[in-house]
């Protein structure tokens, strides 16, 4: 047996015992870095990205909607300076995932460049303004709702079986990564965008949570019946307390009580969902992204991470910088590293990386029921 088979069986192993032995974890967690590093240059893998403006990184610019992040000074502190269409001063959570992976960005699924050896990558279906149910987001118009976000993923594999045969593609497509980001325009953009809002008469909020959930289901439902095999699946973060609704809500910088209350009923839930999806399928595919207390912790201790302020939006006007959206006359902060927010409604992308860090390498408070580190260590072994 070769070496490095015999490290694979080992890492898998390891990373089996590490959820119940503690004294493993950290010589354990050692050498599956040492593994995955070594592993990631032979096997690189697609990444595929869904979902809402957190993770849109330009579907919208091609489309006719006012859900759109093409003007300066978006793309502040990407490389080029300008702005792609990602709701941030420069990357977001899929390009940082992309860059831990040892791979490019994806390309926006509707841009002409995303051809030829380019489709091998991936694809970012995302857009930004959508959400679980179809209802979400009618008043940005024309968006990419999740029916179609997912027959454009087998629009994709049809292209790339073109490239490499049906074959490989399918390989192609069960080794992928995915991210998945839905959920909080749900609330924000849905059920909280107006008072007496048509779903708020319809469900009291706890029924209401129990329906995007079971809707949420059936999408990651017909992920894996598309062959995506490793989905990154985050809940909402804390939504009551973004500079958006301060402006709206808050008198001396306190959260929002009832989006407070939203996400606190839909994390839990939807990580519940995702354990017995993972149940039924027989298989540890769909992991939680606790995105909720990532974003908690650098909103209740600030400084702690480096950050000024976590109430005021760096590009913005009004209260907290927090009404509308960031426009070439918003008010501009000169130091984007130290806001936790970046507009009224998205994290900058130093905040972005605190998310992404505990993506990687997080406690299962963070990730469940593994880090993307040990799912990259064991598909790497499995795949050796």
């Amino acid at each position: 047996m070769c070496e490095n088979t015999r490290l694979s069986h080992w890492a898998k192993s390891c990373c089996t015992k590490m959820a119940s032995s503690k004294s493993l974890a950290m010589f354990c967690f050692l050498l599956l870095t040492m593994f995955t590093n070594v592993a990631l240059k032979a096997h690189a893998r697609a990444f595929f990205v869904f979902g809402d403006s957190l993770v849109d990184n330009g579907n919208n610019n091609f489309l006719a909607t006012t859900a759109r992040a093409d003007n300066t000074p978006y793309g502040i502190d990407y490389p080029t300076k300008r702005p792609t269409g990602r709701f941030s001063n420069g990357l977001n959570i899929p390009d940082l995932i992309s860059e831990s992976i040892g791979s490019e960005s994806t390309l926006p699924y509707l841009s002409p460049a995303l051809t030829g050896q380019k489709l091998l990558v991936g694809a970012n279906f995302a857009s930004a303004g959508v959400g679980v149910l179809n209802d979400t987001g009618v008043q940005f118009a024309n968006i990419i709702r999740m029916p179609s976000q997912m027959a454009y993923l087998e629009q994709y594999k049809q292209r790339v079986s073109e490239i490499i045969g049906p074959q490989e593609t399918e390989r192609l497509i069960t080794q992928s990564l995915t991210l998945m980001t839905l959920g909080g325009n749900d609330f924000v953009n849905n059920y909280y965008l107006v008072p007496f809002s048509a779903r708020s008469r319809q469900f009291a909020l706890p029924d209401y949570v129990v329906y995007v959930v079971s809707e949420y289901r059936k999408i990651l439902k017909r992920l894996h019946e598309l062959g995506l095999r490793r989905v990154l699946v985050t809940g909402t973060g804390p939504l009551g307390c973004v500079p958006a609704e301060l402006a709206q809500h808050s008198r001396n910088g306190e959260c929002w009580p009832d989006l407070q209350a939203a996400s606190g009923l839909f994390n839990p839930q939807l990580q519940n969902m995702l354990d017995s999806l993972n149940r039924e399928v027989g298989s540890t595919t769909f992991i939680g992204v606790n995105i909720r207390q990532s974003s908690i912790d650098f909103i209740s201790n600030p400084a702690k991470y480096g950050f000024v302020t976590s109430k005021v939006a760096c590009c913005g006007q009004g209260p907290y910088n927090g009404i509308g959206l960031c426009t070439p006359a918003s008010n501009l902060c000169p130091n984007r590293d130290i806001y936790a927010f970046w507009d009224p409604f998205h994290p900058s992308e130093k905040a972005n990386r605190i998310i992404v860090q505990q993506i990687i390498m997080g406690s299962t408070e963070y990730m469940s029921p593994m880090n993307l580190s040990t799912i990259m260590a064991l598909d790497a072994a499995e795949n050796v």
